[in-house]
């Protein structure tokens, strides 16, 4: 069992050939940029400022590695979506995370963020599809669930299944809240079952 306890990060890559090469597991976590990626990478790494948060979508823009237990990795991706950067911009750093998606051998899995408090978005969709696609290990995570009333959460995630539409869509989903530290232990003990 891990007490994520030990925490370190360990270094940003503008790519996939230059992140780290000594063969640990991986969990990636990506979604539309200003979902709360870097907040809920610290909640789960239980470091306050370890990833760094901003309000301002767009911040993260290398793969950010964190080494945890030094046994695996907490993998913070570039997010998708709205950035004010340039298109060109917007595109290298999307390219980023498919190369690295597509050709890691070490991704043992990723953990796709979105923003509990709207309805399916395409763009959210089109990621989930590409994902199923290719054959890629994902669950969801849904932040932000202090935005809603707790009545709310299960519909809005049902409703957003349903939206999908699609059958062979991994069920285990998750509902958090960084502020509140709502789902971070259901996470963790995620994280650790997929180890075993």
């Amino acid at each position: 069992m891990y007490s994520f306890s030990k925490v370190s990060f360990k270094k940003s890559s503008s790519s996939k050939n230059e992140c780290p090469k000594d063969g640990f597991n991986e969990f990636a976590m990506i979604g539309r940029s200003n979902v709360g990626k870097s907040s809920l990478i610290n909640s789960i790494l239980n470091k306050k400022n370890i990833a760094k948060t901003s309000k301002k979508p767009g911040k993260t823009q290398l793969i950010n590695h964190y080494l945890v237990e030094n046994d695996f990795y907490i993998v913070d991706l570039p997010g998708y979506g709205y950035s004010k950067l340039s298109k060109k911009k917007s595109e290298k750093i999307l390219n980023i995370s498919f190369d690295y998606i597509l050709n890691r051998e070490n991704l043992l899995q990723i953990l796709l963020l979105i923003d509990i408090r709207h309805k399916p978005l395409d763009i959210d969709i089109d990621f989930i599809e590409f994902l199923i696609s290719e054959g890629k290990k994902f669950n969801i995570i849904f932040t932000k669930a202090d935005k809603l009333k707790k009545t709310n959460l299960n519909k809005h995630c049902d409703d957003y299944f349903k939206q999908l539409n699609i059958t062979d869509i991994n069920s285990t989903y998750f509902i958090c809240s960084s502020t509140r530290n709502i789902g971070i232990s259901e996470i963790r003990k995620h994280i650790q079952k997929s180890l075993i």
